[in-house]
């Protein structure tokens, strides 16, 4: 009687199992009634017992078990391999791949940097006089380390870049999008809000224009308007703002992601005569004090750290997504 044949229906999927080849079928027994017969008077016997022809049925066992090991184990290592090479090829699993390989390189220490680095790439964006978008969040930072805003984020480039080797040998992945994931990783990792995020952002292949960061010498106002042409509210300002609570800006715990930020602007340090609490905080962080709309959302956030991650994972999903050219698009 013919072997029942059954072949592998992706060879794609399969091409990277070292147990699996292009030509790999699997030929399986076809078993008859009188088989089945057979087994059926067989397992009403002792397993001490012996068959018609003499044979010790715990041995016929026995022989049955090691002669289909080998087929059980090739077949298990080859569903491994068709479900990870499935994970790879899907977005989630490119996704917590990023996530896992961001994790072994991005301590603590370094998450601020990380940050900074997503917001140096998404801040270039302005939507323009006539509503045309430009720059953003699409990895032209790779291009643009050299200016005197982006000084130190090499650092933070050189770090991703060792997760993204490993990344890029299973599933190749944008710059964009290794950027703006670790920097929602970076929060996480700190104690913040778990960000969800959409993989798919392609690389710009030149630098953005100059002069599209917030300045640090920006009053209230000055920041508004600089936000409004991006796109972001007056609580979005705010809400993003709060990122300074990691770093060495003087926001408490500079490896801890909470609400430190806000209570101690609060508290206006700067004011005081002399001594280190006079070099807490930027001059643009001071600014949003002197604002009644910024300052009502400040005591908002000084008060109620669950809405502040609400709402800073909300504005950060909106800048990571502002300039984003999309695969498919």
């Amino acid at each position: 009687m013919k072997p029942l044949t059954i072949s592998r229906t992706k060879p794609s999927l399969l091409s990277s199992n070292p147990f699996c080849s292009p030509s790999l079928t699997f030929k399986l027994p076809i078993i008859s009634r009188r088989s089945v017969d057979f087994r059926c008077e067989s397992l009403r016997r002792s397993d001490t017992g012996e068959d018609s022809n003499g044979v010790s049925l715990r041995r016929r066992k026995m022989l049955v078990s090691l002669s289909t090991l080998p087929f059980v184990v090739g077949l298990q290592y080859s569903l491994d391999g068709f479900n990870a090479a499935i994970a790879a090829e899907s977005g989630e699993g490119a996704y917590l791949l990023v996530k896992e390989e961001v994790r072994k390189v991005v301590s603590k220490s370094k998450a601020a940097g990380v940050l900074r680095l997503a917001f140096h790439d998404a801040g270039t964006f302005e939507i323009g006089g006539k509503s045309e978008a430009t720059g953003g969040m699409n990895g032209s930072i790779i291009y643009e380390l050299d200016r005197p805003e982006n000084t130190g984020l090499n650092k933070s480039v050189k770090v991703l870049a060792k997760a993204k080797n490993v990344v890029d040998a299973m599933h190749p992945v944008s710059w964009t999008d290794m950027i703006a994931l670790s920097g929602a990783e970076a929060v996480s990792i700190c104690g913040g809000p778990t960000i969800p995020l959409q993989m798919g952002r392609m690389d710009s292949m030149q630098p953005d224009a100059e002069g599209r960061l917030p300045q640090e010498s920006l009053d209230a106002a000055g920041l508004k308007q600089c936000f409004q042409r991006k796109g972001f509210s007056t609580q979005e300002l705010v809400a993003l703002s709060g990122a300074h609570t990691l770093g060495s800006k003087g926001f408490g715990d500079p490896v801890a992601f909470d609400n430190s930020y806000y209570k101690i602007l609060l508290k206006k340090p700067w004011t005081s005569p002399g001594g280190s609490s006079s070099m807490i905080g930027l001059p643009s962080d001071h600014a949003l004090m002197e604002d009644n709309e910024c300052l009502r959302w400040i005591e908002l956030y000084a008060d109620d750290q669950d809405a502040f991650f609400q709402d800073f994972k909300n504005a950060y999903i909106k800048l990571v997504n502002s300039g984003a050219t999309w695969k498919g698009s």
